[in-house]
């Protein structure tokens, strides 16, 4: 009678123990609708150096196209496509929308340390029209040495042709960068550095 009386106590006990752990383990279950913590990803913004585009400089009176996206030359074959950003003859500068290209590119010129711009403004924005470029102001140009000088802090923000944000700065007109051009350099060679923002916001540092 003891034998049996001490085996059911035990057999009771361990049943409780059970029906405890179960019961603990049942507290810890997360409940199904709570969403899963998501880190958010940080895209790099690259700045990437652009030397000796050349912008015409057989004075042929076309237009050399850039994607700032992929960081190339775009085909004038394209000219008619999304697959280009920005373009450069002479002076004159185009962007990727209104009277320009079938793109939706806006650009503005600020004036601003390139480094230091960490945020596309959100307003400010003009497109190309037939009578007015959306990017002008960028260089004075001397009438005694007849030398095309970028002006300093001068930094273009554009609205891509894809919507993308992305800063540039031109360093020089001049083939290989001279510190000191002159009428006898070769000039229509854009020097410039970019950062182009890939995941769509405003972020350009």
């Amino acid at each position: 009678m003891k034998l049996q009386s001490l085996t059911a106590c035990m057999l009771s006990l361990s049943l409780f123990s059970l029906v405890s752990c179960s019961k603990s383990d049942d507290d810890k279950v997360v409940p199904a609708d709570v969403p899963p913590v998501v880190t958010p990803v940080v895209t790099p913004v690259e700045v990437k150096t652009v030397t000796n585009l050349d912008a015409d400089a057989a004075n042929k009176g076309s237009f050399t196209l850039y994607s700032l996206a992929d960081g190339k030359i775009i085909p004038n074959s394209d000219s008619a496509t999304t697959k280009w950003d920005i373009g450069f003859k002479a002076t004159t500068i185009i962007i990727n929308g209104g009277s320009s290209g079938p793109g939706k590119a806006e650009a503005q010129v600020l004036s601003t340390v390139f480094k230091d711009l960490a945020k596309a403004p959100d307003a400010g924005y003009a497109t190309d029209a037939a009578a007015k470029k959306a990017i002008s102001g960028w260089y004075s140009y001397n009438m005694t040495t007849h030398v095309i000088s970028p002006v300093t802090g001068a930094v273009i923000v554009l609205k891509t042709a894809a919507g993308k944000y992305a800063k540039i700065e031109i360093t020089s007109y001049y083939k290989d960068a001279p510190a000191s051009p002159d009428e006898n350099s070769l000039s229509r060679y854009y020097n410039f550095r970019f950062a182009y923002q890939p995941d769509g916001s405003a972020k350009l540092n």
